[in-house]
């Protein structure tokens, strides 16, 4: 991504600097910092659609994409990290056709989907034309030490890209391609997709969200219809504190969450909603979601209480330091948060344990796009 972003945007010797369009905020969190120029990312928010059952889901408002000049091209994830939204088929034609109109391409961010690792509950179908730049990963097979990227496109995309990583890796590592081409090969990857790992997710996120509707009774909650990735993505309209001051009482808490304003990379005005949402990771041990999740119940009554004259109780310290927060690069200006999550912490009355690490940090670049 970070050299598709580059290749195809930025500064130009005769006119504006190019950018790439994100069609719907919020948007992946990595985006933020792949251009090496300022302001090379541009996005719309997007249009809500209020189910009436406590979920609501994310649309492309189509209205505002025709007026935003210099586009380079337009991408957008398919399952969206982070709110886990799936955009119909007709909703991806219609910005293919934008996308043809404007003469640029389409980049389809399918880390979590189709055709493998296949984490997508919903709309199982794909677009592909030779407009389409589709962007695969081996990370979410269970692979992510691998780092083996995949592009699909033209045969001339896929020349320079070849092009660029021959110069910046001479050889890239090939553990990932050999690992996983003889499943490719004879059929198995799919099926162990369809048949294994699809199912064990979509079980989880189910639990969870019940766990969130029984925990959050009588609180203003909304939850994105999750229809794929690892992650829910919760709304609490009208919160009072902001998400990013949530995030901090939680992380007291050993909790850890993504607040939810950083995933709106490229906005050309603030919106209230930015600050009404938070990320949560299902994918961790069952326990520790179910903790997390009535530890983020118990500090948004506090904050509606606190904001309609109730008064702040002491809260008993979390017993179990979890994250909930997924893999994600740590924003800027914030603390990074624990790689790749908590472990539980013994709740018996035992003399503590020597100290030392949690766990341990991945070695990355500060400025990589991580997932």
């Amino acid at each position: 991504m970070f050299f598709l972003f580059n290749h195809l945007a930025g500064e130009r010797r005769d006119a504006p600097p190019s950018r790439i369009l994100l069609p719907l905020a919020p948007e992946y969190i990595g985006y933020a910092d792949l251009g090496l120029d300022e302001d090379s990312l541009v996005s719309r928010p997007a249009r809500i659609e209020d189910g009436g059952d406590g979920f609501f889901k994310y649309h492309v408002d189509f209205a505002g994409l025709g007026v935003v000049e210099n586009v380079a091209a337009l991408c957008v994830c398919r399952p969206s990290n982070p709110s886990g939204n799936v955009l119909p088929l007709e909703e991806l034609r219609r910005l293919d056709a934008l996308a043809r109109s404007r003469g640029v391409p389409l980049i389809l961010d399918a880390a979590y989907g189709l055709p493998f690792p296949g984490i997508q509950f919903s709309h199982h179908d794909c677009l592909w034309n030779d407009n389409v730049i589709l962007c695969l990963s081996l990370s979410k097979l269970g692979l992510p030490a691998t780092r083996t990227g995949i592009v699909i496109a033209r045969e001339d995309v896929v020349e320079t890209v070849t092009a660029f990583h021959a110069t910046t890796s001479l050889a890239p590592a090939s553990t990932g391609a050999v690992l996983v081409a003889p499943l490719l090969r004879s059929g198995e990857l799919l099926t162990l997709c369809r048949g294994h790992l699809r199912p064990y997710y979509e079980a989880r996120c189910r639990q969870a969200v019940d766990w969130l509707q029984e925990r959050c009774a009588g609180v203003p909650l909304r939850i994105h219809r999750p229809e794929g990735a690892l992650f829910l993505w919760l709304w609490f309209p009208g919160l009072p504190i902001g998400s990013d001051e949530l995030y901090r009482r939680l992380k007291a808490r050993g909790v850890l969450v993504l607040s939810g304003h950083h995933f709106f990379p490229g906005l050309e005005r603030p919106w209230a909603h930015a600050r009404e949402c938070l990320r949560v990771s299902y994918a961790q041990p069952p326990g520790n979601v179910l903790a997390g999740i009535e530890a983020i119940a118990e500090e948004v009554r506090r904050a509606f209480a606190g904001a309609h004259g109730g008064v702040r109780r002491r809260h008993r310290r979390t017993r179990v330091l979890t994250s909930l927060a997924g893999s994600v690069p740590a924003p800027r200006g914030s603390v990074p948060a624990p790689w790749p999550c908590a472990i539980a912490r013994d709740a018996s009355p035992r003399p503590p344990a020597p100290p030392g690490p949690r766990c341990a940090r991945r070695p990355t670049h500060p400025r990589g796009p991580g997932r």
